[in-house]
C-alpha cells in the first residue's frame, strides 16, 4: 500500500492524501505554472465562477486514478483469477501519470494550438519528451523516481520503444474514454460553471481488467442479460460530457475571446517577439502581459497586436457575422476543414482574414479585423474507444459497435457532430461593418450557407 504523507483538501473530493513523491513532482517549477493556468481558458469569460486551475485538476484525476484502481481490484478480490488488477508499484506509476498528464498544456492551450495552425498539440509525444527530460525540473524529479520512461509509456506511448510500453489498462485509466481525467473535470467544471450536471459516483465500480490481455473494460452482462441500469450510468456520463461541450467548450462567446488570444499570439510568433519556449512557461496571466510588452519592429503588425491584446483585456469581444453549422454545409465542411484547420492552415487564413479586412476597410472607412475560427472534423465523443463486453459476444468490442442496439448513443454521436459550426468574426460594434463582411462572405465562401441572423451588441454575453 502506498505511503502518503500529506493530504490537500479539495472542493470537490475531500481529503486528498498525496505520497511524498507526489510533492516533490507538485513543487517543480512545471506543475507549479499550472496553478495559474486555467482548465476552461477563456470560459470565465462566460461563467465568471471558471477560475479553477490545471494544477487542481491533476490532483484530483490523480485521486480518481486511485479509486479507479481500488474498484477494478476489488472485482478481481471477487471474481477470481479471470480478472486483472493494480499492485502497488502500478498504482504509483499510474498516479504519477496521472499528475503530469497536463504538464504539456499551454496557456489557452486548445485555442492556440487548433487556431494558429502554428504549434503541435500538447498531446504529442515530443511536447512530453522535452518537458520530462534532464533540462527541466519535473523530468529530473520524475528521473530520480526511477519510472520517468514508465509515465512517458503511459501519456505518449509512440516515444516509448513497443517493447517497453506498459499495459493497455494502465492507459486506460488517464487516457481513456470515461478515465480519471473525465470523471474530474466534468466535476470541477459543473461546480465552477454552476452547471447543474453530474454523473453517479457507481460509475467507478464499472471496469474490469481482462487478466489475458490486460485490456481496462466494462462488462455490460449479468447471468447473460444486458445490465440496463449500468448500460444507462456509461451513457449518462458520455452525455454529461456532451452537455458540457454544448455549453461551455463551444459556447460561441469562449470562441470569440479564444480567437483574440490565438490571433494575438500568432503575431507574437510570427514575428519573432515570442517563442514556443517562453509559449510553454507562461501562464494565462504571464502570456496576456508578454503580449502586451511585446516588441515588434513592424508597426502595422504591432498595432493589430495591441488591438487584439486590448479587446481581450476589456472583453470586446469580436461578433459573429457569419455561421456557418455542418447540417446546413455538409457539402462544404470538408473544403472549409482542409482550408483553415490545423497545421498548414495559418498561411491560408490569415490571407482570406487580411483580405476581407481590407475589403471591409474600403466599404465602410474603418479597420475591422477579421477572425476565422474553424474546429476540428471529428468532435470529441470517443465513444469507440470504450472496450464493453456485450450479451451474446465473447470478444471485448468498442461500444460504438453497438449504437444500433443504444439508439440514446447514436443520438450523441450525431449530435457531436451537429456541434461544428464555421464562424467567421468580426472586431466591431458597427452593424454597416458586421453587414459588410457578412456580404464579403457569399463570395469569398461560395456554396456554404450562414444561419446566422444580425446579431446585438448584447448577444455575445449569454
Amino acid at each position: 500500500m502506498l505511503r502518503y504523507d500529506s493530504i490537500l483538501r479539495d472542493p470537490i473530493h475531500e481529503d486528498i492524501p498525496l505520497t511524498a513523491e507526489e510533492i516533490k513532482v507538485l513543487d517543480t517549477p512545471e506543475m507549479q505554472r499550472l496553478r495559474n493556468v486555467r482548465q476552461l481558458g477563456t470560459a470565465y469569460l462566460v461563467y465568471p465562477g471558471a477560475q479553477h486551475s490545471r494544477f487542481e485538476h491533476s490532483v484530483g484525476t490523480a485521486h480518481l486514478a486511485s479509486r479507479m484502481i481500488a474498484a477494478v481490484n476489488t472485482v478481481r478480490d471477487r471474481e477470481g483469477p479471470a480478472f486483472g488488477g493494480f499492485d502497488e508499484h502500478e498504482e504509483r506509476v499510474i498516479r504519477l501519470a496521472a499528475l503530469v498528464h497536463d504538464a504539456t498544456h499551454l496557456p489557452f492551450g486548445h485555442n492556440i494550438e487548433d487556431q494558429t495552425g502554428l504549434l503541435p498539440r500538447h498531446d504529442v509525444p515530443e511536447r512530453f519528451e522535452r518537458l520530462f527530460s534532464d533540462d527541466t525540473g519535473l523530468g529530473r524529479v520524475l528521473k530520480a523516481s526511477g519510472v520517468r520512461q514508465e509515465v512517458l509509456g503511459i501519456l505518449a506511448p509512440a516515444a516509448v520503444p513497443e517493447s517497453q510500453r506498459p499495459p493497455a489498462h494502465w492507459r486506460g485509466l488517464v487516457s481513456g474514454t470515461i478515465d480519471a481525467d473525465m470523471l474530474d473535470y466534468l466535476s470541477r467544471d459543473a461546480l465552477y460553471t454552476g452547471l447543474k450536471l453530474a454523473y453517479d459516483p457507481r460509475i467507478f465500480g464499472m471496469f474490469k481488467v481482462e487478466r489475458m490481455t490486460q485490456r481496462l473494460y466494462v462488462d455490460l452482462v449479468s447471468r447473460g442479460y444486458l445490465k440496463e441500469a449500468l448500460l444507462s450510468e456509461v451513457v449518462r456520463c458520455l452525455e454529461a460530457r456532451y452537455y458540457f461541450s454544448e455549453r461551455v467548450y463551444y459556447h460561441h462567446a469562449k470562441i470569440s475571446s479564444g480567437a483574440l488570444v490565438a490571433k494575438a499570439v500568432e503575431i507574437a510568433l510570427l514575428e519573432k517577439a515570442l517563442s514556443f519556449e517562453q509559449l510553454q512557461r507562461s501562464t494565462d496571466a504571464g502570456l496576456i502581459e508578454r503580449l502586451s510588452r511585446a516588441r515588434i519592429a513592424d508597426p502595422g503588425q504591432r498595432k493589430r497586436l495591441k488591438t487584439f491584446v486590448d479587446a481581450y483585456q476589456t472583453r470586446r469581444l469580436p461578433k459573429r457575422a457569419a455561421v456557418y453549422p455542418v447540417y446546413a454545409n455538409r457539402g462544404v465542411q470538408q473544403d472549409l476543414i482542409d482550408r483553415f484547420f490545423g497545421a498548414g492552415s495559418a498561411a491560408e487564413r490569415r490571407r482570406v482574414e487580411e483580405r476581407m479586412g481590407e475589403a471591409v476597410r474600403f466599404a465602410v472607412g474603418q479597420e475591422v479585423p477579421v477572425l476565422l475560427y474553424c474546429p476540428a472534423g471529428h468532435m470529441q465523443l470517443k465513444s469507440a474507444r470504450l472496450l464493453v463486453r456485450w450479451p451474446g459476444i465473447e470478444e471485448l468490442h468498442p461500444l460504438s459497435e453497438h449504437k444500433a442496439e443504444i439508439p440514446r448513443l447514436g443520438d450523441l454521436e450525431q449530435s457531436y457532430q451537429r456541434l461544428w459550426k464555421f464562424y467567421v468574426l468580426a472586431l466591431t460594434e458597427d452593424p454597416r461593418a458586421l453587414q459588410a463582411v457578412r456580404e464579403l462572405c457569399v463570395d469569398e465562401f461560395s456554396g456554404a450557407v450562414n444561419l446566422l441572423e444580425a446579431e446585438t451588441g448584447a448577444s455575445s454575453r449569454g
